[in-house]
């Protein structure tokens, strides 16, 4: 398990089950110290899963397969109709994926689970993003891939980076969530599994509240 930051003694750990440095960066915003593990879960959708409840049982699986205090397991998938869009892996995936997303709205699931050790419960959320594409030409296509290579991302994107001049508008509660890791919903989880982040910074400060 890689920690990341030093733990603080009396503490209880976060532990994100995730090996994506884009939920890493996300998850320091916390100003938290945490640890991050690599969940090993199969992936594939069952018969006749919605994207809904795979994309809820993902998140759930991951925080489920990491041992901890405070587990917190995420996943993202993009939604076309019926239609699934995962990560490409590839060039020429990704490429594809940007083709068929072209000048349509996409709706971004991401769902965001914590694990309570102590509790042994586990508590979950989805959190929606729409986004509308713009009309992408082929040399668009082929250019933002060539230089950004989102070959991990879910739609073959980073909104964080060049991604967001293939956007004509976001609609989102949430604007972490098409970046991996909804900040805003897993706060509130937290503080349902009896984690407050603000109270936990002020007591490592010695605050009295």
């Amino acid at each position: 398990m890689n920690p990341v930051h030093e733990p603080v003694a009396g503490v209880r750990q976060l532990v994100l089950a995730s090996s994506s440095r884009y939920r890493r960066d996300l998850l320091e915003r916390y100003g938290l110290a945490f640890k991050w593990a690599s969940p090993d879960i199969d992936e594939r959708q069952l018969s006749g899963e919605s994207p809904r409840a795979l994309v809820r049982r993902l998140g759930e699986a991951k925080a489920a397969a990491v041992a901890g205090d405070l587990v917190i397991g995420s996943d993202q998938i993009a939604v076309v109709g019926d239609e699934i869009f995962g990560k490409p892996h590839t060039v020429a995936a990704a490429e594809q994926q940007l083709r068929a997303l072209s000048g349509r709205e996409v709706e971004f699931l991401t769902s965001v689970a914590v694990r309570s050790g102590e509790r042994g419960t586990c508590v979950s959320e989805i959190v929606p993003v729409v986004v509308a594409f713009r009309h992408l030409s082929p040399a668009d296509i082929a250019t933002y891939v060539a230089i950004e290579r989102p070959l991990d991302c879910a739609g073959g994107f980073k909104c964080e980076g060049l991604g967001i001049t293939l956007f004509e508008r976001i609609e989102s509660d949430d604007p972490t969530a098409l970046t991996g890791l909804p900040l805003i919903a897993l706060a509130r989880l937290l503080r349902r599994q009896g984690f407050d982040i603000l109270a936990e910074l002020s007591a490592q400060r010695g605050d009295v509240r």
